[in-house]
């Protein structure tokens, strides 16, 4: 069975969300981030040097990079869920794969950590108009990408949304970017109908300390 090492408020929601979707049996191991640091926990460096979450055990192999297990558990347990390696799809669905934690999330994370930077005085020069002019870039590139379109890929629902759609929601409902980016908010508010998010969201909801 599948051991999913789930830290609240992470990208290990992705893993949460698919294996709902799959309807694949797994073991649900809770972890929370320290309410000072906001950090990850130092019991989850017993399962992973890194520390990190999601992580998850299968067949005897710890498997981190939330990337790495959408394709693999995708791979070998929901082939439905991604074209055909002969399909032309398959290049843009592994493009948005790896879209997701390239080029959109370092502009999302920025944009975030300037925010605090500056809210604590720090002046800031350079990143304050790198982070800003990448963040316009690719959120409008994404919101132009999703005019016409219900899902990242062949019109149906596969790995590159697990990966964009957690990165979008984001955007969406963390930095509050729904007015901007009206395709991506209606993109994110499909995801957010299906039964197996619905299910993710009640899971994490339901988590509490103890």
């Amino acid at each position: 069975m599948i051991t999913l090492h789930h830290l609240d408020q992470s990208r290990s929601f992705r893993i949460l969300w698919l294996l709902e979707e799959i309807k694949q049996p797994y073991e649900l191991k809770k972890y929370y981030r320290d309410l000072i640091t906001h950090l990850a926990p130092e019991s989850l460096k017993v399962i992973h040097p890194l520390g990190k979450s999601p992580v998850i055990e299968w067949n005897g192999k710890v498997v981190i990079e939330s990337g790495a297990i959408v394709e693999l558990l995708i791979q070998k347990l929901a082939p439905q869920l991604a074209p055909d390696l002969d399909d032309p799809d398959y290049v843009d669905y592994l493009q948005w794969i790896h879209f997701s934690e390239s080029s959109a999330m370092v502009p999302y994370l920025l944009k975030i950590f300037n925010s605090i930077e500056s809210q604590h005085g720090t002046k800031l020069v350079f990143l304050e108009n790198y982070a800003q002019v990448e963040f316009d870039k690719v959120f409008s590139f994404l919101n132009g990408y999703l005019k016409d379109k219900k899902y990242f890929v062949a019109d149906r629902l596969t790995g590159a949304d697990f990966m964009m759609g957690f990165a979008l929601n984001s955007l969406i409902y963390q930095l509050n970017q729904a007015e901007n980016y009206p395709y991506i908010n209606r993109y994110v508010d499909g995801l957010t109908k299906l039964d197996s998010w619905k299910n993710a969201v009640k899971i994490e909801n339901s988590l509490s300390l103890d």
